[in-house]
C-alpha cells in the first residue's frame, strides 16, 4: 500500500466517517424510530440536530457544515484568519460565521461518507488501514439520559458502520459506539457488535448516569471486552454543560473560547482513565485492554511518573487498590494514541513503552490539520526502529487483533 520509500504497515488508529442523515431512521427499530436522529431545517432556515424530538442542546445551529471541514478551506481559512488579526480582531472570528447554505450534506468531503471512496483517498496516501469512528454519533449522546434509548441509538449506528466496512478486505475497521448508561444492555450491544465485526468499542468520557468509568456497575461491560478479546476506548465527545469540565468559570466567549475549549478536550479522558485506577479496574480485569483517543500523548509519561509517585510514596497513593504501581498497569493493558504533530513524542516514546502509542488522522474534523501523512513520517523519522514501527501500525494492529 505504502509508496516504496515507507515499507511498514501504517494504520490510522482513529478516523472518521460522515453518517448519512437518514441512519437512525433506517437502523433504528421500529420502536425507536419516531424519536430517530435527524437532521431538520428550521423554519429560519438553518439546519439543527434533533434527537429524542428535540432540538440538540450542545451542537449549535449552522454548525453541522462545518462538522468534517478538514483541508476543504484550509489556505481560506488563514487567509481570512490572517486579515482578521491584521485588522485588529474586530467582530467575531470570520472562520466562526457560518450561512444556512454550508449543509451536513455540503459540507461532507471525498471519502467521508462512501467507502470506496474512502479506500481509494486510503491507496493515494499509502494507508493500509484506517479504523473508524462516528461523527453525529460524537453529538447525541450529550443530549440524552434515557440508558435504553441511548443504547438503542448505538445499536442502530453500529449495525451500520459494520455494513459500511464489511466489503473492504478489512482495510476499514468498524469501532462500536457503547453507552454505560445501562451496563447490562452496554454488554449485550458489545457482545452483538463484535459478533458482526467491531475490533473496538468506545465509549464517552463522560456518563448519562454520572457514575466513574471504573465503578463496579460497569464491571459486566469491562467482562464482557476482556472475555471477547477487544478494546474498550474513551475517545471525546460532546459534553452537556453541566457535566464537561469546562464550567470552573464563566463561558469564555468569542472566537478564543474556542480555541480555549479544543486545548482541553483531553481532561475529560483523563478523568475517566484515572477512576480505572480508583476502583481497582485492571486487577479485576487483567486481560482487559483499554486505548485513550484523541487526547493527546505527550501527557502520560508526566502523568505515569506522578500517579507512581504518589502510589509509592504517600499515605494518599496507598488509598488505591492496586498490587501495582500505576505504570505497571499501562504497560500491561493500555494504549494511547498521539497527534501526528506532536513531537514531544520523539522524546517519550522510549521511555514509556513503545508498544503504547498509535497515531490517528481525525479524518475529515477540522480541528485537526490535513498534512497528517507528511506530519506523521516526520515525527517518526528521528524515533528507534522499534517506536517508529509500533507507532506507525504495529501497535494498533496487535491491539486490535488485525490480521
Amino acid at each position: 500500500m505504502n509508496d516504496g520509500k515507507h515499507r511498514e504497515r501504517v494504520i490510522d488508529a482513529d478516523g472518521h466517517i460522515i453518517e448519512p442523515p437518514d441512519l437512525w431512521e433506517r437502523y433504528l427499530e421500529p420502536k425507536y424510530r419516531d424519536r430517530a436522529i435527524r437532521i431538520r431545517v428550521g423554519s429560519d432556515g438553518w439546519e439543527y440536530l434533533e434527537v429524542d424530538g428535540k432540538p440538540a442542546q450542545c451542537t449549535a445551529r449552522g454548525t453541522l457544515g462545518r462538522l468534517s471541514s478538514m483541508g476543504r478551506q484550509v489556505q481560506e481559512m488563514k487567509r481570512m484568519r490572517d486579515e482578521w488579526v491584521k485588522g485588529g480582531r474586530k467582530g467575531p472570528p470570520p472562520f466562526i460565521k457560518a450561512t444556512p447554505e454550508e449543509t451536513y450534506l455540503k459540507g461532507a468531503g471525498y471519502g467521508t461518507m462512501d467507502p470506496g471512496e474512502r479506500l481509494k483517498k486510503m491507496d493515494q496516501e499509502g494507508l493500509d488501514t484506517s479504523v473508524l469512528f462516528p461523527t453525529l454519533g460524537l453529538n447525541w449522546e450529550a443530549e440524552t439520559t434515557d440508558a435504553e434509548y441511548a443504547n438503542a441509538c448505538c445499536r442502530a449506528y453500529n449495525r451500520w458502520i459494520a455494513d459500511f466496512c464489511r466489503d473492504s478486505g478489512g482495510r476499514l475497521v468498524p469501532a462500536a459506539h457503547i453507552s454505560l448508561g445501562d451496563p447490562h444492555l452496554a454488554a449485550r450491544e458489545l457482545e452483538r457488535a463484535v459478533k458482526d465485526g467491531c475490533k473496538i468499542a468506545f465509549i464517552s468520557p463522560y456518563t448519562i448516569t454520572r457514575k466513574p468509568h471504573g465503578h463496579p456497575d460497569h464491571d459486566v461491560v469491562f467482562a464482557a471486552a476482556q472475555d471477547l478479546g477487544v478494546p474498550l476506548a474513551v475517545h471525546p465527545n460532546f459534553e452537556p454543560r453541566e457535566f464537561t469540565i469546562h464550567t470552573r468559570f464563566e463561558p469564555i466567549r468569542g472566537g478564543a473560547g474556542i480555541w480555549y475549549g479544543d486545548m482541553f478536550t483531553n481532561q475529560g479522558s483523563i478523568m475517566a482513565f484515572a477512576t480505572m485506577f480508583v476502583y481497582g479496574v485492571w486487577d479485576k480485569f487483567p486481560r482487559l485492554r483499554f486505548v485513550i483517543l484523541e487526547s493527546g500523548a505527550g501527557w502520560i509519561g508526566w502523568w505515569l511518573n506522578r500517579a507512581d509517585a504518589l502510589y509509592k510514596e504517600t499515605l494518599i497513593g496507598g488509598s488505591l487498590p492496586l498490587s501495582e504501581c500505576p505504570s505497571y498497569y499501562f504497560d500491561r493493558q493500555c494504549f494511547i494514541s498521539g497527534d501526528p504533530d506532536e513531537v514531544v513524542l520523539r522524546h517519550i516514546i522510549d521511555y514509556v513503552g513503545t508498544g503504547k502509542f498509535f497515531w490517528a488522522s481525525d479524518f475529515p474534523h477540522a480541528d485537526h490539520p490535513v498534512n497528517y501523512m507528511e506530519e506523521i513520517f516526520e515525527l517518526v523519522e528521528k524515533m528507534s526502529p522499534a517506536g517508529r514501527r509500533g507507532i506507525l501500525g504495529e501497535n494498533v494492529a496487535r491491539a486490535l487483533d488485525l490480521n
